[in-house]
């Protein structure tokens, strides 16, 4: 690992396991496999292997360390706002199971951190498409976008420019007392 060979260190750590599946070297191997596994940007079998460790050793001193591994895995191939979100909403589980099973872990911090970032996202997401409606005069689709900003993500960023967009969207289909609501 040492000469940024890391997946051939993720293979030797599996051998490991493989010849020496009860021992102390065997869980330390899996977890290192599955770190190495990560730094060599394979996220998939990165997650395989945290998965493996904790389906073994779930009581495991190490188990917060492989519950954010796995969240690390799937916030590193998070994509821009105009692409699927299939990845970034597997980011937030990963990271709300984090934080829910040790909340008070070192892990668990930086994971709320990552947390906001990803919601901020998934905001970012929702106003892409309502923004998209509403060029296209799809009024209430629009509204409908950005409402579950301003309700299922009202500490992000997007908030603000929600209602403001839920106005225009109210106004021009002729609602105006919605639009006062809210304005």
């Amino acid at each position: 690992m040492d000469r940024g060979q890391f997946k051939r260190a993720a293979a030797l750590f599996d051998e490991v396991e493989r010849q020496h599946p009860y021992s102390v070297w065997a869980r330390r191997a899996q977890l290192m496999s599955a770190f190495s596994y990560y730094a060599a940007r394979e996220y998939n079998e990165s997650t395989n292997s945290a998965q493996r460790f904790l389906s073994i050793h779930p009581g495991n001193r190490d188990a917060p360390y492989a519950y954010y591994l796995i969240a690390l895995n799937y916030y590193e191939q998070l994509s821009d706002v105009t692409r699927d979100q299939k990845i970034t909403q597997q980011a937030q589980d990963a990271l709300g199971e984090l934080i829910r099973r040790y909340p008070d872990s070192r892990y668990a911090a930086d994971g709320r951190l990552k947390l906001d970032l990803i919601r901020d996202h998934l905001a970012g997401k929702e106003m892409e498409i309502g923004r998209y409606y509403q060029r296209r005069g799809l009024w209430l689709a629009s509204v409908v976008r950005f409402r579950k900003v301003t309700e299922d993500y009202q500490t992000t960023s997007h908030a603000a420019e929600a209602l403001m967009r839920m106005t225009e969207s109210y106004l021009a289909m002729g609602v105006p007392e919605e639009a006062k609501k809210t304005a």
